[in-house]
């Protein structure tokens, strides 16, 4: 067998290295996952309240959507990456306040044009987000170069199948496949495996079609496969969560994992807690 060069080797080794966004901190991570929730559950309440919760439910991380009222005094100032500094200070202040770290921002749209689109990169870096969830498909070639400029993933989010519109293709994981297979590493799946549960879809099955391409994932168990169906706690549905669980960790996933918890949202803490316990006492027993 022939031997590579050792500057060879040194020389792959930086490139494989170029392409792969630093690893979550192992102190994010619980049950083996950097587990938290979607700001969105708590949307009836402001980013301020949402870290909060987040932090009452046990979640370490958080990922923030765009438009968000920043508090209940300052409801009608949003939130989002065009806000200005002193509304971006107020978020940092009250998550170092809690210890959560933002991880993840969508579901975002990310524009053609590169001047737009590299302000949501800049919002991320200024809050060390590692991973923006979008569905803008058409903006890929835009965005796949600020994906190598700032290290921070980006993941194609999946709703619901539409029965009255062909077009939309997001439901369906050989399609993200498509899309994302040749592109920068770092551009993949952000899996929302109750919306593919409402499209008919098992969630293991589209997430192994994915293979070696999940960057997020916002985690729900449904308590009917049915379009109308609505979230549960972990491991009372029919979305096979534990499974979903396994084959993250066959893959080498461990997060960010957003709890997206759709229902009873004027009073869902309850319940979002029991989905995070769910997690961490899935690491105790594997």
């Amino acid at each position: 067998m022939t031997k590579l060069p050792a500057l060879l080797i040194l020389a792959l080794a930086t490139v494989t290295a170029a392409h792969a966004a630093p690893p979550l901190p192992d102190a994010l991570k619980q049950g083996g996952f950097a587990i938290g929730c979607q700001a969105w559950t708590f949307n009836h309440f402001s980013v301020l309240e949402a870290i909060d919760k987040t932090a009452a439910a046990g979640g370490k991380v958080i990922e923030f959507f765009p438009g968000q009222k920043l508090s209940p005094e300052q409801a009608d100032v949003k939130f989002d990456h065009n806000s200005p500094p002193e509304v971006w200070d107020k978020v940092k202040a009250k998550l170092k306040e809690k210890g959560i770290t933002p991880v993840a921002y969508g579901v975002v749209g990310l524009s053609k044009n590169a001047a737009e689109s590299r302000k949501v990169f800049e919002f991320a870096k200024s809050f060390g987000i590692r991973v923006l969830n979008t569905e803008s498909v058409d903006a890929i070639d835009t965005f796949e170069p600020l994906v190598k400029e700032y290290d921070i993933k980006v993941g194609f989010h999946d709703h619901p199948k539409r029965d009255n519109d062909p077009n939309y293709k997001m439901w369906d994981p050989e399609y993200i496949l498509s899309v994302v297979k040749d592109r920068d590493p770092r551009i993949g799946s952000c899996a929302d495996t109750g919306h593919w549960v409402r499209s008919g879809l098992k969630p293991v099955d589209a997430i192994k079609i994915l293979k070696g391409h999940i960057v997020s994932s916002h985690l729900k168990d449904l308590h009917a496969p049915l379009p109308s169906g609505h979230d549960v706690p972990f491991g009372t549905g029919v979305s096979d969560v534990t499974g979903i669980l396994d084959e993250y960790k066959a893959q080498g996933f461990d997060g960010p994992v957003s709890v997206e918890y759709e229902y009873k949202m004027e009073d869902n803490l309850a319940e979002v807690k029991q989905c995070i316990d769910f997690v961490r006492a899935y690491g105790t027993k594997k």
